[in-house]
């Protein structure tokens, strides 16, 4: 049987602050004339997807709720929800997922309000459909990968040497006009450049085709706006010059680092690529997960860690404004996945390779101390000195009012009032997300086990 989620589980989910509010409105039993929870029996075996490229399997797990739910119509809103997915079905219109109903039957969940029954039909036949759909998608993506030149070695293969060429080319050019306009803000001194200038310069690197770069650099007014400015940005010029150089020599860095500046400068890695590499097998703790909006997409960064492995791992996701992100991950729920790993010198940007199905109830993750958080992160930036954000577990630390463990909090984490009422004057697990300019504290556990999201 899955653990009960806690509250603040439930309420992660939601898509939207609204949602949160009107999941909270139909929150209560009464509103609810069916409603149920059952072990369902689970469909044969079928092939395994990633959750971005096919419907997720059926329940391995077989735990679904189900509810049928007042709503203004005649007709209450039959919602069901899978919570080996976790899936969702409701029959309101809302293109939301979850929508509040689906939210609603989960804090009932949460609160041990949903009673043991047996599944209508129209769960079964929602299950059914869903393990048909699975199958389906299994079977064309088997299909796809026999076919010739489907694999990634042959679409490789494939493209065009001269136009690899030229734009190795383009970026050459672009990140030596970078290198010398650094070299004139150190002349000049911090003080000269200023937003119109950093947007002119990332508008000519994206058409040098370096659009990581430009990215980089259109994010520096933002170390200008800090109170310790000269350093945070002499720090970045140095970061982005580092970069440059790296390019310029890569044919003499080992593959891995070569990788990695690639990537970094913004030279994609095909999805296929990934897919096709060795995968890492392993119960994922789902440490917490944070949600950027970007422009007209938004991105939503998942934080694991392997039990068994120990391995970090960071699962990107994204969508248009409006439309829902990938609901696989529940923090702090654990996950059986095998997970495939870009290349590079500290990988650490995965892709499931199969559909995350829940594990057994584990607790709270093993943790490290504050010292050995330390080491590994010297060790992920002298593999890449680029790397700007890593999961921690942090065990047995007492939070602070701008510290913990021995890390400073984020400037965004400075009043974790939460996370020190939860503790209480004693050590804690924390996971948090290291970044250069702090930590940003995700997730802790109370005494009794009930997961606090930060």
């Amino acid at each position: 049987m899955i653990e009960r989620w806690s509250r603040d589980q439930v309420l992660a989910l939601a898509p939207d602050a609204p949602s949160r509010k009107a999941a909270q409105g139909v929150a209560r039993a009464e509103a609810w004339p069916l409603l149920g929870v059952a072990t369902a029996a689970p469909p044969a075996a079928v092939p395994a997807m990633s959750p971005a490229d096919a419907p997720v399997a059926g329940p391995r797990q077989g735990v679904v709720l189900f509810g049928e739910c007042e709503g203004s119509g005649a007709t209450p809103y039959r919602t069901c929800v899978d919570l080996d997915g976790p899936a969702y079905r409701c029959g309101c219109p809302s293109r939301k997922a979850p929508c509040k109903h689906a939210l609603g039957l989960l804090l009932l969940w949460s609160a041990g309000d949903v009673p043991a029954a047996a599944p209508p039909p129209w769960v079964a036949d929602w299950l059914a459909r869903r393990a048909r759909g699975a199958t389906r998608s299994g079977a064309s993506e088997s299909a796809r990968q026999s076919r010739p030149g489907a694999t990634a070695g042959g679409r490789a293969g494939a493209r065009s040497a001269v136009t690899e060429s030229a734009r190795h080319a383009r970026v050459t050019a672009g990140l030596a006009e970078l290198e010398r306009w650094l070299a004139d803000q150190i002349r000049q001194g911090l003080a000269t450049a200023g937003d119109g200038a950093w947007d002119d310069l990332a508008k000519r690197l994206v058409d040098a085709q370096a659009p990581g770069v430009a990215s980089t650099v259109s994010r520096l007014r933002e170390a200008r706006a800090a109170d310790d400015w000269p350093e945070r940005l002499l720090a970045e010029y140095a970061l982005i010059d580092l970069l440059a150089v790296a390019y310029r020599r890569r044919a003499h860095l080992f593959a891995p680092l070569a990788q990695t500046v690639l990537s970094r400068v913004g030279f994609p890695v095909m999805r296929e690529e990934v897919l096709a590499g060795p995968a890492v097998r392993d119960r994922w703790d789902v440490l917490g997960r944070r949600d950027e909006v970007q422009e007209r997409l938004t991105s939503r960064r998942v934080w694991l860690r392997g039990r068994d492995t120990g391995r970090p791992a960071l699962v990107l996701s994204f969508a248009p404004q409006g439309q829902a992100l990938d609901p696989s991950f529940v923090t702090g729920a654990t996950v059986d996945a095998d997970l495939a790993f870009y290349p590079g010198a500290a990988p650490l940007r995965a892709l499931p390779v199969t559909a995350t199905t829940l594990a057994s109830p584990m607790g709270e993750p093993p943790g490290v101390t504050p010292e050995e958080a330390m080491d590994e992160v010297a060790a992920a930036l002298a593999a890449d000195p680029w790397t700007d954000s890593w999961p921690l577990v942090l065990a047995g630390v007492v939070p602070g009012r701008t510290g913990l463990g021995g890390f400073p909090l984020h400037r965004s984490a400075y009043d974790p009032w939460r996370l020190i009422a939860v503790s209480g004057g004693r050590p804690v697990t924390v996971a948090a997300e290291w970044t250069p300019h702090g930590l940003r504290p995700l997730t802790t556990w109370a005494d009794d086990g009930t997961v606090v999201i930060l």
